[in-house]
């Protein structure tokens, strides 16, 4: 259960705050005084912290800003009923995510809280993310475009300009978005990613600006939505390309404005955020033919950074494989296999439609199939997908008609999400039709949908 810890010296407001979060799943942990809040966090973490700005011993103040130094990811809301506004500036520049003001009322704890706990996991999110990004491994290849890249992302994370990268699924979009902001100024406020085609239409508006409490059916609390979750760091637009038309208004309004409003709201919320968009549409062409605003790709397309795919840098492919072998190697705890060089030839030779996405995949396999082995150009091609897009498949014998095509969609619909390393939206775009209509006919034919498109980077 999710542990909340209560800081507050007097007992009865404790008590209360704690019956509330328990009643509604949580696992409240109570301190009296910031020194035992400290020993506390220091035997558990919490995921995030309610805490009383005028404490006996050291102050709310005080005690925040050391868990800023120690906890810097772990949320905290101050609480007082005497709080001034000088108090108010200094909390938020010591980094406290928001002020409550006694007395409490229980819809404002609990609406602040959940707020705090999707900041959290934000920010735990950015935390994985930046494991990636380890010196030497955060944009693996040493070929003369990744050596561009890098170049490249040091320059635009040195300035605060928006950013558009562009490149086929599964070739590393986001862990360059990562690498802006880490190299940023911004880089000690969050980094917020949304998936601007895993999201439902009708949904979009909501998680990017938030909505107030009974905006529409099913909005039972005030929700803060990606843009003020990412107030002060970095909003990462993945495959901003599909947003809908209303959407890309909204967005462009507040990239223009720098506010924006919840769905439901009137109130105008100043909010400060780093645009890094990423799409593997072409933009350019989605504007001549009326489907992406023009003024929108204006602003979005002050810095762009195309991504190459994966057959236009081979000489990076054994550098990959290692780098995914070292990885693999913790997260199974098996000892990886040795390529011959047929096998690490027969990698060369292949085209790799799903990019580094699809190697990483591949080389999954090798490790889980062949641990500790010598393998072959044979086991390598076993890792492969069977189906090439590159021709009709040949017919089967037996069957009627009808079986025939269904067993050729099947094979085929297989084939290309093999290819878009499992990225449905990629497959539906590369088969020329929409999300909707690929659900219906996997359903249909019983292919199972491996893996949720918010996942793809």
């Amino acid at each position: 259960m999710t542990r909340i810890l209560v800081v507050d010296d007097e007992g009865n407001i404790r008590r209360l705050v704690a019956s509330l979060l328990e009643a509604e799943g949580y696992t409240p942990v109570e301190a009296e005084t910031g020194e035992e809040a400290l020993r506390k966090m220091a035997a558990e973490e919490p995921a995030a912290v309610l805490l009383d700005l005028a404490l006996p011993g050291s102050s709310g103040l005080e005690i925040l800003g050391k868990i800023a130094d120690r906890w810097p990811e772990v949320p905290v809301v101050m609480m007082s009923g005497q709080a001034t506004l000088g108090d108010a500036v200094q909390a938020t520049r010591l980094g406290a995510f928001q002020f409550l003001e006694k007395p409490l009322t229980p819809e404002a704890v609990l609406i602040t809280l959940k707020s705090a706990l999707e900041l959290r996991r934000q920010r735990d999110l950015n935390r994985a993310l930046r494991q990636e990004l380890e010196p030497g491994q955060e944009l693996v290849g040493k070929s003369q475009a990744m050596e561009d890249i890098r170049a490249l992302v040091r320059r635009v994370a040195s300035t605060d300009s928006r950013v558009l990268i562009t490149g086929e699924s599964g070739t590393g979009k986001e862990l360059v978005a990562v690498a802006i902001h880490g190299l940023s100024e911004r880089r000690r406020k969050p980094f917020v990613r949304i998936n601007c085609a895993a999201i439902p239409r009708d949904l979009i508006e909501s998680e990017m600006f938030g909505h107030e409490k009974g905006a529409f059916t099913g909005a039972t609390a005030q929700r803060r939505g990606k843009f003020e979750l990412a107030d002060g760091g970095t909003l990462f637009l993945d495959e901003v390309g599909d947003l809908s038309p209303e959407a890309q208004a909204k967005v462009l309004r507040a990239i223009e404005a720098g506010e924006i409003e919840r769905v439901g709201g009137s109130a105008l919320i100043p909010v400060d955020v780093r645009i890094v968009a990423a799409t593997n549409h072409d933009l350019e062409t989605e504007v001549r033919e009326g489907r992406f605003r023009e003024d929108l790709f204006f602003r979005l397309h002050v810095m762009p950074i195309r991504i190459p795919p994966l057959r236009e840098r081979k000489e990076d492919i054994p550098l990959l494989v290692a780098h995914y072998f070292d990885r693999f190697r913790a997260r199974h705890a098996l000892r990886p296999p040795t390529l011959t060089d047929p096998a690490l030839n027969t990698m060369l030779a292949y085209e790799w439609p799903g990019n580094v996405r699809e190697l990483g995949n591949a080389v999954e396999r090798l490790m889980i199939l062949y641990p500790d082995q010598a393998i072959d150009a044979s086991e390598v091609s076993s890792v492969l997908p069977r189906i090439r897009l590159t021709g009709p498949l040949p017919p089967r014998d037996g069957g009627s008609l009808s079986e025939l095509l269904e067993n050729y969609e099947r094979g085929l619909i297989q084939a290309t999400l093999e290819a878009a390393g499992g990225n449905i939206a990629e497959a539906a775009r590369r088969l020329s039709t929409d999300r909707p209509n690929l659900y219906r006919r996997m359903k249909r034919l019983g292919i199972e949908r491996e893996r949720d498109d918010s996942a793809e980077a």
